[in-house]
């Protein structure tokens, strides 16, 4: 699958963030706890540097629980800080500000030994598009400050606000990265929204979400769809799911345009209950 996706904003967004990181003391990646792999952009890795850094595992009410469980736990056996958010019913927020408190007092310290006083500390949220950058800001700073939407590309500059007295947060546009190197992490961002469905091949990717959900959770499939029993093979079932949601062309053919729309908005929509698309053993991405 050939997605074109990688716009003149993103590369802009990119160079900038490597200017503002010399202004903050600690990072804030955010995750989609549904990929926790797949959703983190590779080149931050160099932006970032040295920089303390924590991993804000967002959305988790719509992914599964032990298994974004299993990710906490393997993310900090490998030395990361790691926040649980679910940020739609304000959970986590106070865990984020500790931990990134924590991690500034290092820096903090210094500046108070050069007679640097009452600095507040300074946080830069970053993610891909659609993770969710602008619900977590809005649930740190308690007002609707940042914009938000279901939809990449919502956030077009970067703006400073205003947590506490003791605590700046700078909101960044979604990154993208130039090159996907496993053609399955664009599909995962596909599903998920991080790219704009414009762009989008809606057969191919919904071929490759029917596939995962037929190895992952097929009790939600037989559920969802009302199917006794899964055909074995990817089309067959997405062909035999069009027709139980009536997706049908003149002669009875099934429209597969419709039925790819109807999936993966059941998916979005958590229709099929909670879904995690990545487990920790899946190995590297």
């Amino acid at each position: 699958m050939t997605i074109q996706w990688y716009p003149g904003h993103m590369a802009k967004a990119t160079r900038e963030v490597r200017e503002l990181i010399k202004r903050v003391d600690v990072v804030v990646e955010l995750a989609d706890a549904r990929i926790p792999q797949a959703s983190r952009n590779p080149v931050l890795n160099d932006i970032l540097s040295e920089r303390p850094r924590v991993l804000a595992l967002v959305k988790t009410d719509m992914a599964d629980e032990a298994i974004t469980k299993a990710w906490q736990q393997h993310f900090e056996q490998n030395g990361k800080a790691v926040v649980l958010m679910n940020a739609k019913h304000n959970q986590g927020s106070g865990k984020l500000i500790q931990e990134v408190n924590r991690l500034a007092q290092p820096k903090m310290q210094a500046l108070q030994k050069k007679g640097i006083q009452n600095r507040s500390v300074r946080a830069m949220i970053l993610g891909i598009p659609n993770v969710g950058k602008s619900t977590v800001i809005n649930r740190l700073v308690g007002k609707n400050q940042a914009k938000t939407g279901n939809k990449p590309a919502v956030t077009q500059g970067n703006h400073w606000l205003k947590v506490s007295n003791q605590m700046d947060v700078l909101d960044t546009p979604g990154i993208l990265w130039p090159k996907f190197e496993d053609p399955e992490v664009g599909y995962k961002l596909a599903i998920t929204g991080a790219i704009k469905d414009e762009r989008l091949d809606f057969q191919d990717v919904v071929l490759y979400l029917i596939r995962q959900l037929h190895d992952r959770y097929p009790d939600a499939l037989k559920e969802r769809y009302n199917l006794p029993e899964l055909p074995s093979e990817g089309v067959e079932l997405f062909e035999a799911i069009g027709r139980k949601r009536g997706c049908l062309i003149a002669g009875g053919d099934v429209d597969f345009d419709q039925a790819a729309e109807v999936i993966l908005r059941d998916f979005r929509s958590q229709k099929l209950g909670p879904i995690s698309l990545e487990k920790p053993n899946d190995g590297p991405i």
